[in-house]
């Protein structure tokens, strides 16, 4: 018994003996450290989404500006944007009418980096009612119209998606209309938008509270040193006690800077000042010209070739209210001189001129030379112009070998119109000129003597569409008159060039006599053209393609129109559109290369 005791004890060791050793216990997995560098990934989406409140959370949402901005960020300060990305979502859902809107982060189970906000805007909130109501001077029974308009203006109407940026607009936007409406120190008195989640509707109640109607007083005048008080006040425009409006002051301010006296100039109204006799005093502050200056040009235009001048302008002579402006021209083809005289602006606001012409133009097979004098009265506003004028020309006119020199006396009156959003680089809007005019002619060699009217109309209209531009221009003129009656040649048309027909030459179409290219008394010209930018990182180059046509005639059964058509560059400039443009003249087959810069009428 002892022995098999032993025996079993002895196999048992053996057993043990030959077993391997238990490996030792894993080392316990290292605890991330709170503040260590976390970097995560963001899905936002949102139900019934077009893109537009994504894009307002990627922007404003701070889990998702940080993690835009690759910010490094710890476990701890993720962990708290993370909880608080829902709530915040919701406030800026409620900023664009989402008042039952909610929100939240899931985190993907098998790497906790990766986020996902879920976003259920719920119904959006409209406006259900508005109030608006007025205190103070728009109270008034004389403010009715003011008061109808700025309810017109406002642009949140009943139904109309209620959100925190046309709210906030509108009440700044309607604000403003009523201080440039004549009551400078309006002001809200109350503004609520009561909002019913349950009905998603708002309530919209607003009380502006005015002041009193500010009246237009006195100029307090700075600045002046050469220049006289009297050229600026009598520009203003309006009379002590009239009412004000920021649009009569932005007009006076413009018809300052237009009289070429002035670099710098600013009007405004001083609304917390106020005289004895009730009226508020209007602030015009200038910076004087300096009284002469002289312009040196020198270029090329494809209509008249290389060319020369110099222009010498001088603000006072003699310490008289007057502005003299001299200019010398020179160029391969037409060569004047020029001596006008302008009064400062009359209490009318209108100014008198006086101007002294030569001129001999070579662009034609007529070669004319001309002296005139005109008389005449200019006004000019920010819109329009209207000049009045008596004018006496003397023409030389040789035509191959006949050689006419004619008289012409005439009375003229000129309308010109602009409606632009830019009268540099225009884009939409029209612009108009119309001249009539009254004369009698004393004829030369073989022509008659005796009465003429001349007529004359141009429209321009330019119109943007879809990224394209369009602008379409037209000319209309005649000249009424007996056959024989020698009419001077600078009163009668010529059509092609630049502004005219593109393809021929500049003042190339017209009747023949002789064989010869002479002026015409009926003519016709339009243009069509559209433009696009030719590369997005450069918007001020535009391409553009055209057609023209027209001609001018003897009489209107004698008119044909011919037609060009090309393509061309515009490079908005800081002066004005250069255009350069090659154009087919469908008459001939030719080609022509063609340079102007700015518009015209």
């Amino acid at each position: 018994m002892t022995r098999a005791i032993a025996l079993l004890l002895a196999v048992l060791l053996s057993a043990c003996a030959t077993q391997a050793p238990p490996p030792p216990p894993a080392p316990p997995a290292p605890d991330i450290p709170a503040d260590a560098p976390a970097v995560y990934s963001l899905d936002i989406r949102v139900e019934d989404d077009n893109g537009r409140l994504r894009t307002l959370l990627q922007q404003n949402l701070d889990l998702a500006r940080y993690r835009a901005s690759e910010a490094a960020l710890s476990r701890v300060e993720l962990a708290r944007l993370a909880a608080a990305a829902p709530s915040q979502a919701e406030s800026l859902l409620e900023t664009e009418g989402y008042f039952n809107a909610t929100a939240g982060v899931d985190r993907d189970p098998a790497d906790d980096t990766k986020l996902r906000l879920n976003v259920k805007p719920g119904p959006r909130t409209v406006v259900g009612k508005v109030e608006i109501e007025f205190t103070e001077g728009l109270a008034d029974d004389g403010a009715k119209a003011l008061r109808e308009a700025l309810r017109r203006a406002w642009p949140l109407k009943d139904g109309a998606a209620f959100t925190q940026s046309a709210w906030a607009a509108g009440k700044s936007d309607l604000l403003l209309r009523a201080r440039t409406g004549g009551y400078p120190l309006a002001r809200w008195g109350e503004t609520a938008a009561r909002v019913d989640p349950d009905t998603q509707t708002a309530e919209l109640h607003l009380v502006l509270a005015s002041g009193n109607r500010a009246k237009l007083g006195a100029l307090h005048i700075d600045g002046l040193k050469r220049q006289s008080r009297d050229t600026v006040a009598r520009l203003a425009g309006f009379d002590t006690g009239d009412g004000y409006t920021e649009q009569k002051l932005a007009e006076f301010q413009e018809r300052l800077a237009k009289t070429q006296l002035f670099d710098a100039v600013r009007v405004q109204l001083l609304p917390e000042t106020l005289d004895a006799d009730g009226t508020n005093p209007v602030q015009v502050s200038v910076t004087e010209s300096a009284l002469q200056q002289a312009t040196v040009a020198v270029g090329y235009h494809s209509n008249t070739g290389q060319s020369i001048s110099v222009e010498h302008l001088h603000r006072r002579p003699f310490d008289l209210p007057v502005r003299a402006r001299t200019k010398l021209q020179y160029s391969r083809d037409l060569r004047g001189a020029e001596l006008e005289l302008s009064s400062h602006p009359q209490p009318d606001l209108k100014r008198n001129l006086a101007s002294l012409q030569f001129e001999q133009d070579r662009t034609g097979d007529t070669i004319a030379t001309n002296l005139g004098l005109r008389l005449g009265r200019l006004y000019e506003s920010t819109q329009d112009e209207r000049l009045s004028y008596v004018e006496l020309l003397r023409a030389r006119e040789t035509t191959g070998q006949q050689v006419n020199t004619n008289l012409a006396l005439s009375i003229n009156q000129q309308w010109i119109r602009r409606r632009l959003d830019s009268t540099l680089l225009p884009t939409d809007g029209h612009q108009a000129l119309a001249l009539v005019g009254l004369g009698y002619a004393r004829g030369g060699g073989t022509d008659d003597s005796g009465p003429f009217g001349r007529m004359q109309f141009k429209l321009g209209v330019y119109k943007p569409f879809g990224g394209w531009f369009g602008s379409a221009r037209a000319e209309l003129a005649q000249v009424v008159a007996h056959d024989n009656v020698g009419v001077p040649e600078k009163l009668l048309f010529l059509a092609g060039g630049d502004e005219s027909v593109r393809g021929y030459a500049y003042r190339s179409l017209g009747p023949q006599k002789d064989g010869l290219t002479v002026g015409g008394r009926v003519l016709a010209t339009g243009s069509l053209e559209i433009a696009h930018p030719i590369v997005a990182s450069f918007p001020s180059l535009w391409g553009a393609v055209f057609v023209d046509a027209g001609n001018a005639a003897s009489r209107w059964k004698d008119y044909s129109p011919v037609v060009g058509y090309g393509v061309g560059v515009r490079w908005r400039s800081p002066v004005g559109p250069l255009r350069v443009d090659a154009a087919r003249a469908q008459e001939t087959g030719k080609w022509r290369l063609h340079f102007s810069v700015g518009i015209t009428l």
